[in-house]
């Protein structure tokens, strides 16, 4: 993985890739910065590199941040990492982690309080993957960048 200073990205011309690495310092402003990141991020990637974004693509890339960076900064100690990277038509958002523990969505419960982000994410994103590392855990979820036409999601069938 490349890092770059925080906040900033890059194009890397072999992959055609734009992303961003940010470490985390797991602090409780952490969630709210990871969210604002991600919006700095999706605009320079419109203004810069003149890829479309949706309103949509916005809100959602920021609801997933929030939950995945929740979800390290409850469950794991120490410091995340948060790296988003667009990739064609999509933008993968990837939260690493030090917990080895994989999340595992669970089960609906209309009258269970809180612990819904990962059946959230899972709902809203077009790809979602967990990849054990030697050390912790790294959670990925894909986001189509924009909307087709029709108003649906690009990438993802209507239910």
């Amino acid at each position: 993985m490349d890092s770059f200073p925080r906040g900033e990205s890059r194009t890397r011309p072999d992959y055609g890739l734009v992303q961003t690495t940010i470490a985390l310092d797991g602090g409780g402003a952490c969630i709210a910065d990871a969210r604002h990141l991600t919006a700095a991020f999706l605009a320079r990637v419109q203004a810069d590199h003149g890829l479309p974004v949706s309103a949509r693509a916005m809100d959602l890339s920021q609801l997933v941040v929030s939950e995945l960076v929740t979800n390290a900064r409850k469950y794991a100690p120490g410091p995340a990492v948060l790296e988003l990277r667009v990739v064609g038509a999509v933008v993968e958002v990837t939260v690493w982690d030090s917990d080895p523990v994989l999340p595992v969505a669970r089960a609906a419960d209309p009258g269970r309080v809180g612990q819904h982000g990962l059946e959230i994410v899972m709902a809203v994103a077009q790809g979602f993957e967990v990849q054990r590392e030697p050390v912790g855990k790294r959670v990925t979820a894909r986001l189509a960048l924009w909307d087709d036409p029709g108003g649906d999601m690009a990438g993802r069938s209507p239910l």
